[in-house]
């Protein structure tokens, strides 16, 4: 089996799998490459969830996702095994979320964060509510 990095083909294309499940399951929202992995986006404009394995050789199976003010400082300080400062849009407030060991609630509501602090207030409002549980 080919291997991409630590991570084999299979691994990286069935993580993958549930990103772009979770974020082109939210309202106007697409995907394509930037920066040489899948990334989405808002009305084709606004990133806020970029796909990544193996960045640079980092080691990380990983997503890359906007985040509201002060909330990349408090996950990395709540939990810096699972949660980093992403080079190149760490600056801007990004969280980096390794994605080993998260589950499917969590990884859902990660991409819901990161779509609700990109997208227009329009597209925000026509959300459905969250599941609970």
């Amino acid at each position: 089996m080919a291997t991409m990095g630590r991570f084999s083909q299979r691994e990286v294309d069935r993580v993958l799998a549930k990103v772009r499940t979770v974020c082109l399951g939210l309202p106007d929202t697409s995907e394509r490459l930037s920066h040489g992995g899948p990334a989405f986006f808002v009305r084709d404009k606004k990133c806020f969830v970029m796909f990544l394995h193996d960045h640079h050789h980092d080691g990380r199976l990983a997503i890359w996702c906007a985040a509201p003010d002060g909330v990349q400082a408090e996950m990395v300080e709540m939990d810096p095994e699972r949660f980093f400062r992403p080079p190149y849009v760490g600056h801007l407030g990004w969280l980096g979320v390794q994605l080993s060991g998260v589950d499917d609630a969590e990884l859902k509501a990660i991409c819901r964060e990161a779509f609700v602090t990109v997208a227009p207030k329009t597209l925000v409002t026509v959300l459905p509510p969250e599941a609970a549980g």
